[in-house]
């Protein structure tokens, strides 16, 4: 046979096998379109196009793991804000009352155009340009306060104590949320790290993992090393994840050599990417014990890992959510939203996965445990106490909480932890007693309070 037909039978046999190869793709994508198409003809009662385009890909993403998603159009804006660690809104942290449902002003953000207006900590939010809060999902409350910079918004603010509303008219603008967290707010609104009883310890709390995370905290220590901070308790309790090259950055902090974090593919058996250790480290040196819960996941898993295995820290608490997995997002056309999927796995530097498989067991290896003699079990209750506490913490004055026990004040068992051990590690201490033996670990399923900023992410790196 000559030379040229063998070409010209070998490149259609090269076509034809891809021509196969994509005919199931699109015939399959036919058939959703066709079944979207039947639906709006014959169903009894049929959803608009859009809402049936939404839960079919919603419907395909369940099928994949526990963390792979479709994001609505319209709440891809909202997703990217929570990453970017800023968005156009009135600057306010609200959740919802437990027993009476209503909207409860948690902390207004420090220049935010609600704070400049004199909105304060425990106010009601009662409604927004005249729709009741009362009716409203909490998400439904923050997407309503949101909009577009220079654009107004009424609130009705009822003050405990006072019975007549007045109503606070704002103009959006683009508020920056800060990550790193203290121990309480000042007057001002501004945060105060130093722990009262300890003012040579800071404790900074990473609520979430965005782009300028690494540089807040960086910022925060450079600041308090100036006013004599000798030893830091970094708290990633209830931070639920963000972005992984923040965790890599806060990491860059405070260890100079080895590797971070590694991530591997569909496989798992090799090396995808692996994250090392720039060298600069300006508090390298610095005494750390680092707080963590079981809702500490995905990016702030990888922190406290890294500075487990390099035993540059004390990991202070109680074992981690196990979340090792990381999420990219993937565009689809305009409006039509984003595919949010798991694409690889991360392992700590010991080769050990962080991942919690679905059905996995106690003695499984998985999450982060802390070190010996630093396992300090909240059950439910005591959790739920911490967490209202916070809220306290974080506002000016004090939050009124109908919640809140009005007995013994609150103590933080595992902020005491780890106190003690950086006391021992400045000399300043005596050796340490072991805590009381834990308690069995219950599973609380109670998220933190939403806010009007972007929430805590679990979406991940």
């Amino acid at each position: 046979m000559p030379r040229r037909n063998l070409i010209v039978l070998f490149v259609v046999a090269v076509v034809s096998l891809i021509c196969y190869q994509r005919t199931p793709r699109n015939r399959y994508g036919e058939t959703v379109a066709r079944a979207i198409d039947l639906v709006s003809s014959h169903a009894l009662e049929p959803l608009p196009a859009d809402k049936l385009y939404e839960a079919a890909m919603s419907g395909m993403m369940a099928g994949l793991d526990d963390y792979s998603g479709f994001v609505p159009a319209e709440r891809l804006q909202r997703f990217t804000e929570e990453i970017d660690q800023e968005f156009a809104g009135v600057g306010l942290e609200v959740r919802r009352d437990e027993k009476s449902g209503e909207l409860i002003v948690g902390s207004p953000l420090v220049g935010s155009p609600a704070q400049r207006a004199g909105i304060r900590a425990g106010d009601r939010i009662v409604r927004i340009d005249q729709r009741p809060t009362r009716d409203l999902s909490l998400d439904d409350a923050v997407r309503l306060m949101r909009g577009r910079p220079g654009a107004r918004v009424a609130l009705a603010i009822l003050r405990p104590g006072e019975e007549e509303e007045r109503v606070v008219e704002l103009v959006r603008e683009v508020v920056q949320v800060d990550t790193v967290l203290g121990c309480s707010r000042n007057a001002d609104g501004s945060w105060n790290y130093l722990l009262p009883d300890h003012p040579q310890i800071a404790l900074a709390a990473i609520s979430s993992f965005g782009k300028e995370t690494a540089q807040e905290l960086q910022r925060v220590l450079d600041g308090l090393g100036a006013r004599g901070m000798k030893a830091l308790v970094l708290d990633v309790r209830d931070d639920r994840g963000g972005l992984l090259r923040a965790a890599i950055a806060v990491c860059n902090l405070f260890l100079e050599e080895g590797v971070i974090v590694t991530t591997r593919g569909r496989s798992g058996d090799h090396v995808r990417d692996e994250y090392r250790a720039e060298g600069k480290a300006p508090f390298a040196k610095l005494p750390l014990a680092v707080l963590i819960n079981g809702d500490t996941a995905s990016a702030s898993e990888i922190v406290a890992a890294c500075l487990q295995d390099h035993a540059r820290a004390a990991i202070v608490g109680q074992r981690s959510y196990g979340k090792g997995t990381v999420q990219e997002i993937f565009e689809l056309e305009p409006g039509r939203g984003a595919l949010r999927l798991t694409t690889a796995s991360y392992w700590r530097p010991s080769g050990q996965n962080i991942h919690r498989r679905r059905n996995a067991q106690p003695d499984e290896a998985w999450g982060v445990m802390p070190d010996e003699g630093l396992q300090v079990v909240f059950d439910a209750e005591e959790l739920k106490r911490w967490r209202l506490s916070r809220l306290k913490a974080a506002s000016p004055a004090p939050a009124e909480s109908p919640d809140e026990d009005a007995g013994e004040p609150f103590v933080d068992r595992q902020l005491q932890a780890a106190v003690d051990y950086l006391l021992e590690r400045l000399g300043e201490a005596p050796p340490r007693t072991p805590p009381d033996p834990p308690k069995t670990a219950t599973t609380d399923d109670a998220a933190p309070a939403a806010t009007e900023r972007p929430s805590e992410s679990n979406a991940a790196p």
